[in-house]
């Protein structure tokens, strides 16, 4: 059997077995909904107004199409192995972090051997250890200066026989991870909100300005440790204000780094526009790729590198709440093809996507509209070898 064979018989047992009970539900005029799904027979009894309302409460995950298969019930923050077999993910922010083999189905916990106050993300090294992301404390009275002020980096041996290592620096959200050399990008500067007493590294930014960081993790010592770390760069030096996140080192060569730049306007802009950037670590130059009134944040690069993976509202607007996977060129052309529709209702989306090492596959998550970003409720199987031509926007 395939590789992802077992999923794609189950789903085909499944539908088998429903079908039976649907097609009659439809003769009848009705949608069949779930037992104890809190949806009344007289909301679904056979009116256009009552079938409809059903309909918008459904989730995307009840009417996938044939190349989008479900993976999980749960989990967010996705991220592949080098061979394309394996997906590690969070259970939820700030929970434990399991890897999913996609031939078995089986699903490994690999953070029940330490104590922790929960990780929120996970993404392999080239050696394949895992870089953690998470607070030494989780305070549930302020969960965002948990995530936004005090989460750090952490390595955690592929072992699984020893708790992770601090690499001793804070993190702003995600970072840039090599996946052909032992380095990263990441961001320092938001702590700017929280008191600063007791930053691990402390520094004097200005309010709203946050920097890049590249490093090595360097194992000589017996340990990991950051080594090399270089300034690479600082908002003050972008043409609009922004808050800044590597998302991936742009491939085959990585001389180039794809963030996201979070444009900073107002209070009530926050979350609504977002830029796909480049940096070039070479020349520092700039590059913006998107240049859109709209939310696009990039996510995985394709492995060619002429594609990254993005979150976007372009079909309809409302910021992060609405956003369904595309596919950006990067040439500077602002050209993308929309993967996903999971937004089309209003009341879920799709979102952080990554691809496979080989550029078949893309595994991202669902989430309700309402959620956080980063909050996931699943996670998801997309087979670039049987979707239809996407639509170009």
């Amino acid at each position: 059997m395939s590789v992802f064979g077992q999923f794609r018989r189950t789903a085909a047992v499944a539908l088998a077995l429903l079908l039976p009970c649907f097609v009659p539900c439809l003769s009848q005029g009705q949608v069949p909904t779930p037992t104890g799904s809190g949806v009344s027979d007289s909301i679904a009894a056979a009116t256009p107004s009552g079938a409809d309302a059903v309909r918008e409460n459904l989730s995307p995950a009840d009417t996938l199409p044939p190349h989008i298969t479900r993976l999980t019930n749960f989990g967010e923050r996705a991220e592949w192995s080098h061979d394309g077999k394996q997906l590690l993910f969070i259970e939820k922010t700030f929970g434990d972090v399991f890897e999913l083999e996609l031939e078995s189905g089986r699903i490994s916990l690999l953070t029940a051997h330490f104590y922790h106050e929960g990780f929120l993300r996970a993404m392999y090294l080239s050696n394949g250890d895992i870089l953690l992301f998470g607070p030494r404390r989780y305070d549930p009275e302020d969960p965002y200066k948990s995530r936004w002020r005090d989460s750090e980096l952490w390595v955690l041996d592929k072992d699984l026989d020893k708790p992770p290592v601090p690499l001793g620096t804070e993190v702003f959200e995600g970072a840039a991870v090599s996946r052909t050399k032992l380095r990263i990008v990441w961001t320092l500067g938001h702590a700017d909100y929280y008191d600063t007493d007791d930053l691990l590294e402390p520094r004097n930014l200005p309010y709203g300005v946050a920097q890049f960081w590249m490093a090595d993790i360097d194992y000589s010592s017996g340990e990991p440790k950051l080594a090399n770390k270089t300034l690479v760069l600082d908002t003050r030096d972008l043409e609009f204000r922004a808050d800044i996140e590597p998302q991936a080192f742009r491939k085959p060569d990585e001389r180039e780094v794809i963030f996201a730049a979070y444009r900073v306007n107002a209070i009530e802009e926050m979350g609504k526009n977002a830029e796909v950037m480049g940096l070039n670590l070479d020349t520092g130059e700039v590059t913006n790729y998107s240049n859109s009134p709209a939310y696009e944040e990039p996510e995985g690069i394709f492995p060619d590198g002429t594609h990254s993976l993005v979150e976007s509202d372009r079909h309809g607007g409302g910021g992060d709440r609405y956003i369904d996977v595309y596919k950006l060129r990067l040439d500077g052309s602002g050209t993308m093809e929309r993967l996903t529709n999971f937004s089309d209702r209003r009341t879920f989306k799709a979102s952080n996507p990554v691809v496979s090492d080989d550029g078949r596959y893309i595994a991202f998550q669902m989430a309700k509209s309402a959620d956080m970003p980063g909050v996931g409720r699943g996670l998801f199987l997309y087979d670039t070898a049987l979707a239809p031509e996407p639509l170009s926007h």
